[in-house]
């Protein structure tokens, strides 16, 4: 890999700070924090009141004094003080005491494709809240690609779709580097506001987050393709609660929209590509990584587009850290790619 395998292998915990929710695995013990990247904080007074699964069954039912807030948008670091006070209450006591005895703590995070400096620098600054004195960051469509066990050390090609709450990355790998990659704002957040402007647009409802659950389960289950499900909202007119029924046949066609600009970014990744690699691609297919990868419809679109054949990870939500883990535990072994002495 490009990467440096040698300082992975250094760092003792691996820290995934996504839109949707925050992952942190830690060397030799697996997963051990995997909760919604959210904060309910008191704007009186400034305090904490809430994180993770807490504070996300606190949005939407709050006064106006508490607001619940993500400190993390599209993979990046949007306000550096709630991000490490939430990541500080995310992480078990005993867990930070433990990584606190020793004293030169090297950490592992990933972030999107092509991240800027300011991110870059925003996820140094919330990881040294951990006690952090070194960063190593890896790409999110490797480390993504290494957690659904695709063989990207090697000499062949390797495409992958992440698909987050805020964004979508795609990429095609080999030899441990990124050959093309794209990166479209398109993702498990825009899904869902298409589905609440349909539901607008054609019941006059509206949804709030906690009613998109029954539509998910839905869409989800292609035995329920056509189908009628029972929606609860608020009237537009009166206020007043309402139940419908919406068919999930026509909430598909309302979320065909935005999924066409992944499609687009698949194209483009695939017209930077040699040849040699695309032929690799039509026999090896697609690989649908991250929290939104089972977005309804999505795998059959690509294949439609593409004439591949599209697979969804066994785990997809956890693919990043897990891949970041396997780098970090030497579970990767590159190929080496020494100069030759004549």
């Amino acid at each position: 890999m490009t990467l440096c395998l040698d300082q992975l292998n250094r760092c003792t915990v691996a820290v995934d700070l996504g839109a949707a929710r925050t992952r942190v695995y830690l060397k030799d013990t697996g997963l051990v924090v995997d909760e919604p990247s959210l904060a309910a904080v008191n704007t009186r007074t400034g305090s904490l009141i809430a994180v993770g699964e807490m504070a996300g069954g606190m949005a939407g039912r709050t006064p106006g004094h508490i607001r619940v807030v993500r400190p993390i948008s599209g993979g990046t670091v949007v306000d550096i003080d709630m991000a490490q006070r939430m990541l500080r209450f995310l992480v078990d006591d005993k867990i930070r005491r433990a990584w606190r005895r020793k004293p030169m703590l090297r950490a592992a995070v990933c972030l999107p494709h092509d991240a800027e400096p300011i991110a870059q620098r925003a996820a140094v600054e919330v990881l040294g809240a951990l006690g952090a004195r070194k960063v190593e960051m890896v790409d999110t469509l490797i480390a993504a690609a290494v957690g659904c066990g695709l063989p990207v050390e090697q000499p062949e090609a390797t495409m992958i779709v992440v698909c987050g709450a805020a964004s979508t990355q795609v990429a095609v790998l080999s030899l441990g580097s990124i050959v093309a990659a794209e990166k479209v704002q398109v993702g498990g957040d825009a899904i869902d506001y298409a589905v609440v402007q349909h539901l607008r647009s054609e019941h006059e409802l509206m949804l709030a987050s906690k009613g998109l659950h029954p539509l998910h389960l839905a869409l989800f289950d292609p035995m329920r393709i056509g189908t009628e499900t029972e929606v609860r909202g608020r009237d537009v007119a009166t206020g007043l609660s309402r139940t419908v029924l919406v068919n999930t046949a026509h909430v598909r066609e309302a979320i065909h929209a935005p999924l066409t600009g992944v499609l687009d970014a698949i194209g483009r990744v695939l017209r930077e590509c040699p040849p040699d690699l695309v032929a690799d691609l039509a026999e090896r297919g697609v690989m649908l990584a991250g929290g939104s990868a089972m977005l309804p419809g999505l795998d059959t679109m690509i294949e439609q587009a593409t004439g591949m054949v599209v697979r969804v990870a066994d785990n997809p939500d956890t693919c990043s850290v897990v891949g970041l883990g396997a780098m970090m535990e030497g579970k990767i072994r590159p190929m080496k790619l020494d100069p030759m002495v004549s």
